[in-house]
């Protein structure tokens, strides 16, 4: 496996399209003080493309939203703004600052583009790459005011593995409904998704806006905010579990409250799960203008999702003045992440070959020793060759993992590299013999002698 890294192009459009669009390299906020939230992820052929509203105005004290965002990355860090859509381009023909949140999905090979007329009503348009340029087929809403009893707001597209998609959306109560195979018609009459007990920001009794739906390993999950429910029925019912933002694991607190308005959704990228919501506690933004931040998510073996961490180092970059968590890699090819009984999260099914990688490690002391927390239970024992870039790159170093037999202990183990100080791209490449070589828990670098 190799690290790296893809051209993204631009699209050319037929609506106006801002000509200095940004390219930003950020942690969290994903990208600062432009005013990008409410954000839904999609992965089309490894690229990450982030449809989203737009926070128009700084200081403003109600939400002025003049138009729909698309942003594209290859690495998680680095977003350009690819695409603008704005409401003239749609059945509306005029504007409105009351664009509201959005989703995408790919089908047969055209992009569709879902999006909210404030708590109105839902339109979509399609196009023939993930940026556009975009047309609306219909010329009307998809989902009319009043055709529901819930709002037509906030949709969320979920998409099984043989292409059968449905929409979610709703306020307070959410609903789902099938749709054609053309995308922009429902297939069947919206039905409630039942959640028991409801809970969030508001208090017992009362979800939220934005619902977002995915599914793992056979189970449902229902989300609005920062807050979700399981199912083992795509219609549920649904039964709530917990928030997965605590205060504990959030570097700076929420504004206006640690799950209020965090409108979030996840997505998956070369084995590896993430959480993007909005964030308003970046200096200087205000409850009308919002940031979005990024979060690794793992999940207990019961199938809960853990509570995240909310940091500034957000994701696909790490910094070597701190322990790396080991299942918080940006590509792992068939590894799992298990809870580990040394606590937290470790690497397990890694065997001869295996790749981890981590790009963009900061902070790295030149000639530095770097330690690995383990377990072993393989007598054979292993050795973790120290990369620089990919699994074809420079060895730095070497170090030997020695068998114990048992799963439950944990060492650590420490070998000395050669390499530059600066930034580093490691991988992290595994040689020896057996299936599960070892279970990797976390490393972190020192200065040598």
């Amino acid at each position: 496996m190799r690290f790296t890294a893809i051209r993204i192009a631009f699209f050319a459009s037929s609506f106006a399209f801002v000509a200095t669009a940004c390219a930003t390299h950020a942690a969290n906020p994903v990208v600062q003080g432009v005013g990008l939230c409410d954000p839904k992820v999609r992965i089309y052929d490894n690229h990450a493309w982030l449809y989203a509203t737009h926070d128009a105005v700084p200081g403003s004290a109600h939400f002025i939203m003049n138009d729909w965002w698309v942003w594209a990355s290859d690495d998680l860090v680095k977003w350009r703004l690819v695409s603008v859509l704005k409401p003239e381009q749609t059945y509306y023909k005029k504007p409105e600052n009351s664009c509201w949140a959005t989703d995408a999905i790919r089908h047969h090979g055209k992009y569709y583009f879902y999006f909210s007329r404030g708590p109105k009503e839902i339109g979509v348009v399609e196009g023939n790459s993930p940026a556009g340029p975009w047309r609306d087929p219909i010329g009307k809403p998809l989902i009319a005011e009043g055709s529901t009893p819930t709002t037509a707001r906030d949709p969320a597209i979920f998409q099984k593995p043989d292409g059968t998609t449905y929409i979610i959306f709703g306020c307070w109560n959410y609903y789902i409904a099938r749709l054609n195979d053309d995308m922009v018609s429902l297939a069947e009459k919206p039905r409630k998704l039942e959640v028991s007990p409801k809970m969030g920001p508001y208090g017992p009794g009362k979800l939220d806006d934005k619902p977002f739906l995915f599914e793992r390993n056979g189970k449902y999950y229902l989300s609005w905010g920062c807050y979700y429910a399981m199912s083992d029925n795509l219609y549920g019912p649904y039964a709530y579990v917990d928030t997965i933002i605590h205060k504990d694991r959030v570097e700076t607190i929420f504004q206006k409250g640690l799950t209020f308005d965090r409108h979030g959704s996840f997505f998956e990228l070369y084995n590896q799960w993430y959480f993007i919501c909005n964030d308003q506690s970046w200096p200087g933004t205000s409850a009308h203008y919002r940031d979005s931040v990024m979060s690794y998510v793992h999940f207990r073996d019961d199938g809960e999702i853990d509570p995240i961490y909310l940091n500034r180092t957000g994701v696909g970059e790490y910094d070597a003045q701190d322990a790396i968590q080991a299942a918080n890699y940006f590509q792992g090819e068939g590894v799992l992440q298990k809870e580990s009984s040394d606590g937290g999260f470790e690497v397990r099914e890694i065997h001869s070959s295996t790749a981890l990688v981590y790009p963009n490690v900061k902070n790295v002391p030149a000639d530095a020793v770097i330690s690995f927390r383990l377990a072993n239970g393989n007598a054979r024992g292993g050795t973790i060759e120290i990369r620089s870039g990919s699994a074809d790159g420079p060895v730095l170093g070497r170090c030997k993992a020695p068998g114990t037999e048992d799963w439950t202990h944990y060492q650590d183990i420490s070998c000395p590299l050669k390499n530059p100080s600066g930034t580093l791209d490691l991988c992290l490449l595994f040689r020896g013999r057996g299936h599960d070589l070892l279970h990797l828990k976390s490393f972190s670098f020192h200065r040598g002698e």
